[in-house]
């Protein structure tokens, strides 16, 4: 029997920097990890080539914030690894490619002159308030704000292929908090004129970890331990032990632990089942396939979107552009990311043919690697988005009603909290995790919702 004043379960950033701060406060603090080492969705891997090595991320990750107290210390934790990288993107739809954020110049000079004149006569609307805004799903939501050409062309094919269900389908809450700009007019203002203000999901200018933003959560782990914490791995937690509406123990892999306080960062609907509740939620998951290539640059950007839904990548990511420690001197890499759920046809292809359909896929964006590719390597991460589906917020407000019948239990991070939130957002709902066990002033609501607006927060990035 292991005993600790508090269990976090889940080694990501956010129980990493939870645990971290209660341990400072002179508690006993242990972290459970399902996986064979720390990081959760924010792990590098590595593809090593002789004395090569290629690195790539589980996703975008970019560290962006305007919290000085975390901007500190993250700035400490790396110290000289932290760079300042610059973000490039585009769209690429139908053989043209798109700036991003939207350019009136390249609009003129790349879209076809029907989507121009759709897209005009739906500004006109909107203006007009012929269209009025419908907040029901993702489609009507869009539709009302976008117009039905740029949603046509744009908007639906890439979701329907990054969530697998229809647009109408998914909730609103999804366009409001990820999409920058509110509507046409708010478009048109953003080609004429520069606002003060930066969108989160536009910032240009970004922190990143010199060697991979895995690097992150595995120093956050080396201070843990310094400062006396336990890290057990591989212990998959199992089952619960509850007595009078508190955890009593926790049963993983090998262990059995005991604590006063457990803060889990394990996915909302997982835990929910092993505390005998179905949620009804679920996670969207991704595939990656990596190649390391023998050429200098694939591309001036670091993302690039892929809209066409018969191309099967969402985005193609060249991890060098966010560092050049990334990829050996005078080569490169590229990482498409793949949607699909688990244990679906792709999450179980083989890499072989996973790359010759990708392979295909990236000669009709006029991308050929055929004879550039070194080597390559595909992983997996099931729980990489929430799906919020129409029903969602009923389902995650059930849920959360349950858990908060165990009086012990704080749920946290990404995942546990049910959100697709930023890295920054992530790590704070640790922070708060710890406030409430040491007594301050914060409560579980307020951890759930932390920043839950309803649109894209606007921000000066302190990191910049």
């Amino acid at each position: 029997m292991q005993n600790s004043d508090i269990v976090i379960i889940g080694g990501g950033v956010a129980g990493l920097i939870a645990g971290i701060e209660l341990i400072k406060s002179g508690k006993s603090v242990t972290i459970l990890e399902k996986e064979s080492t720390v990081g959760g969705q924010c792990k590098t891997e590595v593809l090593k080539v002789g004395d090569k090595e290629f690195r790539f991320d589980y996703g975008g990750h970019r560290f962006i914030t305007n919290n000085q107290k975390l901007l500190n210390f993250v700035e400490e934790i790396l110290d000289d690894d932290l760079l300042t990288s610059q973000r490039s993107s585009v769209i690429l739809h139908q053989n043209r490619v798109y700036e991003y954020p939207l350019n009136l110049k390249n609009l003129l000079r790349v879209a076809p002159i029907k989507l121009l004149i759709g897209a005009s006569f739906d500004t006109i609307k909107i203006i007009l308030k012929i269209t009025p805004r419908d907040d029901t799903n993702f489609k009507t939501w869009i539709s009302s704000r976008f117009g039905k050409s740029l949603y046509e062309h744009f908007f639906a094919p890439y979701t329907k292929k990054l969530w697998g269900i229809k647009p109408e389908l998914l909730s609103a809450d999804w366009a409001g908090q990820r999409i920058s700009l509110i509507d046409l007019k708010d478009v048109v203002k953003k080609l004429f004129a520069k606002s003060k203000k930066t969108a989160r999901t536009y910032a240009k200018s970004y922190r990143y970890p010199k060697y991979g933003f895995g690097q992150l959560p595995l120093k956050m782990a080396e201070e843990f331990e310094k400062l006396g914490g336990k890290i057990f791995v591989n212990e998959e937690v199992l089952s619960f032990v509850v007595m009078d509406n508190n955890i009593d123990t926790i049963r993983t892999t090998n262990h059995t632990f005991k604590a006063n306080k457990i803060i889990s960062t394990m996915p909302l609907n997982e835990m929910s089942t092993k505390l005998r509740f179905n949620s009804g939620l679920g996670f969207r998951s991704l595939r990656f396939l990596c190649l390391g290539l023998s050429i200098k640059d694939f591309s001036p950007h670091t993302w690039q979107y892929v809209s066409d839904y018969n191309l099967l990548p969402t985005r193609i990511q060249e991890p060098k552009r966010r560092s050049p420690f990334m990829a050996p001197s005078g080569e490169s890499s590229i990482m498409l990311e793949i949607p699909c759920n688990k244990d679906d046809e792709i999450w179980k292809m083989n890499d072989e043919k996973l790359l010759e359909i990708v392979k295909k896929d990236l000669k009709k964006l006029n991308f050929d690697v055929e004879d550039k590719i070194i080597d390559y390597f595909s992983f997996t991460t099931q729980h990489a988005y929430t799906m919020m589906d129409i029903n969602y917020n009923k389902k995650r407000d059930e849920t959360i009603k349950y858990l908060n019948k165990f009086k012990n239990l704080i749920m946290a991070g990404r995942q546990g909290t049910f959100r697709y939130i930023f890295l920054d957002t992530a790590m704070e709902t640790g922070l708060m995790a710890a406030d409430l066990v040491l007594g301050k002033n914060i409560t579980k609501e307020q951890i759930y919702n932390h920043r839950n607006e309803k649109i894209v927060i606007e921000t000066n990035n302190i990191g910049e």
